[in-house]
């Protein structure tokens, strides 16, 4: 086998999903996972601490929010630098290229309380990220923590919706409508 694996992460992940749909979470292996992908044990601890997170992706997601909201422009509302987030997930993860895998993902992770539970803890940490990047840009403590959480909402709202295999619309522009909705929602309380 060759020492270096072009796209070791992404067989990884590949690897990972299609044995916990067939086996289960539990009844997998990080060598199961590093043979199905053709690559060795050691390959796999160099991209993911451990089996739970190759369906998590370290924290590149978290670099993604926090440098769009860094980058949104600088008159922008806390909610608009959201936005800005949101639209950058859209584009950078949630293409409709990976539908199909993130949609396999969620049903693997809905499956287990352990993954469950870390899908939790990465969405607050994600939460956390959005607030920290807002409050960097100036923003007050309250009013950034309340932005991320309704960016978080809105996050939520927009995945399930993008989810549905019957919906066409593209996750950046299912954000954007869930946050006016949850905007609109929290103004009327």
């Amino acid at each position: 086998m060759a020492r270096w694996q072009p796209r070791a992460s992404e067989r990884l992940m590949v690897a990972a999903l299609d044995l916990f749909e067939e086996r289960g979470y539990e009844d997998t292996t990080v060598i199961d996972i590093a043979e199905r992908a053709g690559l060795t044990k050691s390959t796999f601890f160099r991209h993911f601490p451990d089996k739970r997170e190759v369906l998590f992706g370290g924290d590149s997601m978290t670099g993604l929010v926090t440098e769009a909201i860094a980058a949104a422009p600088a008159g922008a509302t806390p909610l608009e630098a959201v936005a800005n987030a949101l639209h950058a997930v859209g584009t950078e993860s949630f293409t409709s290229a990976r539908r199909d895998f993130v949609t396999r993902r969620w049903a693997v992770i809905s499956a287990n309380p352990e993954l469950r539970e870390r899908e939790a803890l990465k969405g607050l940490g994600l939460t956390a990220a959005m607030a920290g990047a807002l409050e960097r840009r100036g923003v007050a403590e309250l009013t950034a923590c309340v932005a991320a959480e309704l960016g978080a909402l809105a996050w939520k709202i927009a995945y399930q919706r993008w989810s549905d295999p019957t919906n066409a619309d593209g996750f950046s522009q299912l954000a954007c409508q869930a946050l006016d909705e949850v905007q609109a929602a929290s103004a009327s309380c």
